[in-house]
């Protein structure tokens, strides 16, 4: 059973209230509004300059996630049956029928089918035209396709539309894995190459919030999808306050609010709705926003720990991890 203090952070109202008691009024410094901190690119941890404060690839194109940058090349998709391939690192995955490697976007939706890469991002993520296409290696029963925007017919697998990746200059190559933190080759199941299942815990789904102990860093914080939470060295706790906005949120996103039921090895009272600038709520930890990396792939990640010099996972208490 878990000790669990029977508190709703939906009760906004009184929420709030305590948030503004305990944290200070937001966006606000004695009583006038906040201007926002210089957000000025910070070296890497690692001392390379691959990537901004946000932790942003230099070398992406326009930071929106899809890899998009000057110089891409038009990619095309040959004809004929899909092949699947059992690459080195990455396992089995979907080439078309030269031997080129195709893959799926996370900003995607399976169900129902809807591609998010449009304009520019399709222009370095060429979308697979069903009529090109034939199942071959693919279980028949796990292709489709999906309507785009400008009326042409996407090959889905698994309901999961499907790309080329104009870098990809010769057969075999992935380029395009892990672009963005959003871009992965794709399964023969519709899955992402390289990337392990979340293990089930014998013991259930996992809490909206909890501990777990990671091997360098000791006990930190976790979302109920298993996913590191992290704290940004630019954002103030009084008054409370987010700096991370824009671009940043293609990388860093907002911790949602969570059941203060279903949280475990933290206080509920830490646990405070901040309402950002655009109006959505974030959770906060000790009055400091929390977020999620889209550079984590799998549960337990913690690839956002030390990132920019800014970023960094959270305690139990809402203190750094170091």
């Amino acid at each position: 059973m878990r000790n669990l203090r029977k508190l709703t952070i939906a009760a906004a109202g009184t929420a709030l209230v305590l948030g503004a008691t305990a944290c200070g009024p937001q966006g606000t410094t004695n009583g006038s509004p906040q201007q926002p901190a210089a957000q000025t690119a910070a070296p890497a941890a690692d001392g390379s300059s691959g990537t901004d404060a946000y932790g942003i690839g230099k070398g992406n194109g326009n930071g929106n996630g899809n890899g998009a940058g000057k110089g891409s090349v038009a990619a095309g998709t040959a004809s004929g049956p899909l092949a699947v391939r059992d690459d080195v690192e990455l396992g089995p995955l979907v080439a078309d029928a030269a031997g080129f490697t195709l893959y799926r976007f996370d900003k995607d939706t399976a169900d129902p089918s809807s591609s998010a890469c449009a304009g520019d991002c399709a222009k370095t993520w060429p979308p697979v035209p069903a009529s090109a296409t034939e199942p071959g290696g693919v279980d028949a029963a796990r292709t489709g396709s999906v309507k785009r925007a400008d009326g042409t017919e996407q090959l889905t697998i698994a309901g999961w539309p499907v790309y080329r990746f104009a870098k990809d200059t010769a057969p075999g190559q992935t380029n395009g894995q892990g672009v963005g933190g959003t871009w992965f080759a794709v399964t023969p199941d519709g899955g992402k190459a390289g990337v392990k299942e979340s293990a089930k815990e014998e013991a259930g789904p996992l809490p909206a919030l909890s501990l777990t102990d990671d091997a360098k860093l000791g006990k930190i914080i976790r979302d109920g999808k298993g996913r590191t939470l992290y704290r940004f060295t630019k954002d103030t706790a009084w008054p409370m306050k987010s700096e991370c906005e824009g671009a940043c949120l293609e990388k860093w996103r907002p911790a949602k609010l969570v059941d203060l039921d279903d949280v475990e090895g933290i206080d509920p009272k830490k646990l405070i709705p901040y309402t950002r600038s655009d109006g959505t709520k974030q959770l906060t930890i000790d009055c400091w926003p929390l977020y999620w990396f889209t550079g984590d792939k799998t549960p337990g990640d913690t690839n956002g720990q030390g990132v920019g010099g800014t970023w960094f996972a959270v305690t139990a208490n809402g203190k750094l991890a170091k």
